[in-house]
């Protein structure tokens, strides 16, 4: 797909609509004329926002703002549209001429920011040895419930699947235990806040960054050093949540007790070598934390506001 051809939204920067997958719809008929239609379930298209922003690109790689509720790629036969989807979509002619896509770091559905993907496979092969040799550097911003006592502490705990260890009705979730891999993640409180809500009124905003990568680090480590994350399913206040998320999808009741119908983590900014590309904070996330404030209310404007521009270095 030529760029000029990409549909943009206001105000945004190469923000890409990519097309809806032909046959999607509430009524799709069989091959055979005569077969009645079947119906389908609607979609919460809220879940599952089908645009991308597209912060730097080049002939290698491109760096990708991702949205909350999109996944990055497709996990069963017939799911909404995935950001893979639409890099597809955006790079056809790369893709035409050989390319090969590759997501070099993943974010989970509900995680917003920044997302790495190569366009062939060397520079798929270099940037993933990079990672591997972490010569990344990430930083996230994270709303948690409670005021952490220190300004800034290190989460060094091994992460093992849970249900190695003892029973758990969730095959994914983690847990920090000494038998798991190394997983060390560093937090430090850019501000902290009041505001009245169904489930508390002290929060902060936390930047986290993770010295390691495991799968849903930041969320354990958060959870365990007792300041879980604001909408966090699985690692928040209880793991029935995500039981009662999966039976019903989003309720008044999960509302009351999660106050976010998603996890409030943002990848806000990745490093390598001299380059560092950075996303402000989701303005779900940013409308969150403005409502009481405590201190100097214009200490960390810019980083909430999400009206800064975005930037690379």
């Amino acid at each position: 797909m030529p760029r000029d051809a990409i549909q943009k939204t206001p105000n945004s920067r190469d923000a890409v609509l990519f097309p809806k997958p032909a046959g999607t719809g509430r009524f799709r008929k069989n091959s055979a004329e005569t077969s009645p239609a079947r119906y389908l379930p609607p979609i919460d298209l809220r879940l599952y926002t089908p645009d991308f922003t597209v912060i730097d690109e080049n002939e290698d790689f491109l760096v990708i703002d991702k949205p909350p509720h999109l996944m990055v790629h497709p996990s069963v036969p017939g799911n909404p549209p995935t950001l893979l989807d639409g890099l597809e979509a955006l790079c056809a002619y790369e893709l035409a001429c050989g390319g090969h896509l590759s997501l070099v770091n993943r974010l989970d559905r509900e995680t917003s920011g920044i997302v790495l993907v190569a366009k062939h496979k060397a520079a798929a092969r270099t940037l993933g040895m990079a990672m591997e040799r972490r010569e990344f550097r990430k930083s996230y911003l994270a709303v948690v419930w409670g005021w952490p006592e220190e300004d800034s502490f290190l989460i060094d705990g091994s992460l093992l699947r849970k249900g190695e260890v003892e029973p758990s009705p969730i095959w994914v979730k983690q847990i920090v235990h000494p038998e798991g891999k190394e997983s060390q993640t560093r937090f430090e409180v850019v501000r902290r806040f009041e505001r009245e809500t169904t489930n508390g009124s002290r929060f902060s905003l936390v930047r986290c960054h993770p010295r390691t990568g495991r799968m849903h680090q930041i969320r354990v480590h958060a959870a365990h050093a007792g300041h879980a994350i604001v909408g966090d399913k699985l690692y928040g206040p209880d793991e029935r949540c995500y039981l009662d998320f999966i039976e019903t999808g989003w309720t008044p009741e999960l509302e009351c007790i999660l106050l976010l119908d998603r996890q409030a983590l943002h990848a806000a900014s990745l490093g390598w070598g001299g380059r560092v590309w950075t996303s402000p904070l989701p303005a779900d996330l940013a409308r969150f934390c403005e409502r009481g404030e405590v201190g100097n209310p214009d200490e960390n404007r810019e980083n909430l506001s999400g009206a800064n521009p975005w930037t690379v270095v």
